[in-house]
């Protein structure tokens, strides 16, 4: 699989562990506190000093911008592997690890600015990756003819991020979903 776009990670070893550390640091506390998530903390976490974060991410928008990238290339990376499934298991598959991926991506997805070529490239990712999943199973008259890949990856978003009782919740709506999407 391609990337969705270069990765800022630097060649020497020692660089890129501090990198990775790094990156395993803000998605920690991005998930925990949200995008405004101390620096200084995620470099305590890191093990690494404020310099290091800022020597590979000179602003914020730098770091969450490379932790999503990063997320959307393990889901693109995910839709790739369910080519064994059976058309409509690989495709609910798919939509499930979307939905997760949107669920922890709520608490920085406002910090993540729309216009930039790495969230537009990002989206294209997506929408390359889950395409082809959808495709097969219209193809194969398991999925319904009408949607779009952005149809459903909208859809699939909105039910995403609002706030439910529990998880149960969460899962009968998910359900409901796929119930719709599926060919009668």
């Amino acid at each position: 699989m391609e990337p969705v776009l270069r990765s800022r990670r630097p060649r020497r070893a020692d660089a890129r562990r501090n990198f990775d550390a790094l990156l395993v640091a803000a998605r920690e506390a991005f998930a925990e506190i949200g995008a405004q998530a101390s620096l200084e903390d995620i470099a305590r976490r890191a093990g690494v000093s404020i310099a290091t974060l800022y020597r590979n991410f000179p602003a914020r928008e730098d770091l969450v911008e490379e932790v999503h990238r990063e997320e959307v290339e393990a889901l693109c990376r995910a839709a790739a592997e369910l080519g064994d499934l059976e058309p409509w298991e690989a495709l609910v598959a798919w939509l499930r690890r979307f939905v997760e991926y949107i669920g922890t991506k709520l608490a920085f997805a406002d910090a993540l600015n729309r216009a930039t070529d790495s969230f537009q490239a990002c989206r294209r990712a997506m929408r390359d990756a889950g395409g082809p999943l959808l495709e097969r199973a219209q193809r194969a008259g398991v999925a319904r003819p009408e949607p779009s890949i952005d149809d459903i990856l909208r859809m699939v978003s909105g039910i995403s991020t609002v706030e439910y009782v529990d998880d149960a919740q969460r899962e009968r709506v998910l359900r409901l979903v796929l119930a719709g999407l599926r060919a009668a």
